[in-house]
């Protein structure tokens, strides 16, 4: 879709996100990754609200994009091409404070999904947040949709959820056709 010109996923600022950096029970700045991150203006975002964020994406073209934009706003965020299944691959240190995926997990097979969960798991820190939005109903081309019960079961016990709720209507059609859901777990 990145050949295409078409990525409608980066157009969306999540009112979730802005809750979660800025808000009244906002998180105190930290290290954050951004799973799937696109073109990166969301990591651009936390990084310049104070955040030590690092970028994971798996499409050359939207890494390059993403460092561009970063360097025009004057951002510092460590951008890497890496495969968000094989996150030990990128020796990351451990101890994120905020994990952050915006439509990557639900876009994943089953096996995968189970890597995905123990590399975010491996370096999240003791409390941290994973927010994730997340298609809840299958919509090509997302294989499968995500809940809260699978959530629940694929993290296991080291995560609990701590709330999820439907998408709000601001997203585009894509999201309301998919029943985009928003999700929020915590480390234990």
């Amino acid at each position: 879709m990145y050949l295409l010109g078409f990525t409608p996923w980066d157009q969306v600022h999540p009112q979730e996100l802005t809750e979660i950096i800025e808000g009244p029970e906002a998180l105190p700045p930290g290290r954050a990754l951004d799973v799937g991150s696109g073109k990166g203006g969301k990591a651009i975002y936390m990084a310049t609200h104070g955040w030590n964020v690092t970028a994971v994406d798996n499409v050359p073209r939207a890494v390059a994009q993403a460092r561009k934009r970063a360097e025009v706003a004057h951002a510092t965020v460590d951008i890497r091409l890496g495969d968000v299944t094989r996150l030990p691959d990128l020796r990351l240190a451990p101890g994120f404070n905020l994990i952050f995926d915006f439509g990557c997990y639900h876009g994943l097979k089953s096996t995968q999904k189970d890597d995905y969960a123990h590399g975010v798991t491996s370096l999240a820190a003791p409390g941290a947040r994973l927010l994730m939005m997340g298609f809840t109903r299958a919509t090509p081309p997302v294989p499968a949709g995500v809940s809260a019960s699978e959530l629940v079961a694929r993290f296991g016990h080291a995560w609990s959820l701590l709330w999820s709720h439907p998408a709000r209507s601001e997203g585009n059609a894509a999201m309301k056709r998919a029943a985009a859901g928003w999700f929020c777990l915590s480390r234990q």
